[in-house]
């Protein structure tokens, strides 16, 4: 099965409520986004391989610690852009692609309209940036599009996920390691996630749905 990594933090309860209010604005919406994805991002980045190095600090020298890995962030469009601003800022030097699918309303299936990958994306680690983890769908078809260019380790951030969608990701690639804010009770009829906040995208972006 993947591992799946819940977080908990006061500060992330609290913003979490905000997103998840219909009476938030737009405005309060990125705000508080913002912030569950900066405690989101520390905890996803948390156990990255790190290599010694040798510096001179005002006073001597130093034998400190620097990240070894290359990172990919991959947002999947275009709720996945919600993320990146706070992702960057906890590591600047990270390469930023995108993928882009919507959902077939009437299948629940992805669609694939856009991917700016690499050729070679080998001796990278990705993290996919998506903050509804649903039906799994799309975060899977990002996952094998992601390992057909060379891609071994994977790790997943999102901000709420609902069960289904979480089996469905571990069955197909129990490799791959998910870090998850909060797990919601289900998905009803038309596989949107309960309670959940409605279309992150659509919040986050101010558009109507």
């Amino acid at each position: 099965m993947s591992k799946v990594s819940q977080i908990e933090h006061a500060l992330l309860s609290h913003h979490i409520t905000r997103i998840r209010d219909v009476n938030s604005d737009t405005t309060v919406f990125r705000q508080s986004m913002q912030v569950i994805g900066e405690i989101l991002a520390f905890e996803t980045l948390r156990t990255l391989k790190t290599r010694s190095e040798a510096i001179q600090t005002p006073l001597t020298a130093y034998d400190g610690e620097t990240v070894s890995e290359s990172i990919a962030l991959v947002p999947i469009l275009r709720a996945g852009l919600a993320l990146v601003d706070p992702f960057t800022r906890i590591l600047p030097e990270a390469t930023v692609l995108h993928l882009g699918m919507y959902r077939d309303e009437q299948t629940a299936t992805p669609v694939w309209y856009y991917n700016k990958l690499d050729d070679d994306l080998s001796g990278m680690t990705a993290v996919i940036l998506d903050p509804m983890l649903a039906t799994g769908g799309s975060l899977i078809a990002a996952i094998e599009e992601l390992k057909t260019h060379g891609v071994r380790e994977i790790r997943v951030s999102c901000v709420i996920a609902a069960p289904e969608g979480i089996q469905a990701v571990a069955e197909s690639h129990p490799d791959v390691e998910i870090f998850v804010c909060e797990i919601d009770s289900h998905l009803n009829d038309s596989a949107f996630i309960v309670p959940g906040l409605g279309d992150a995208g659509d919040r986050y972006f101010g558009t109507t749905p």
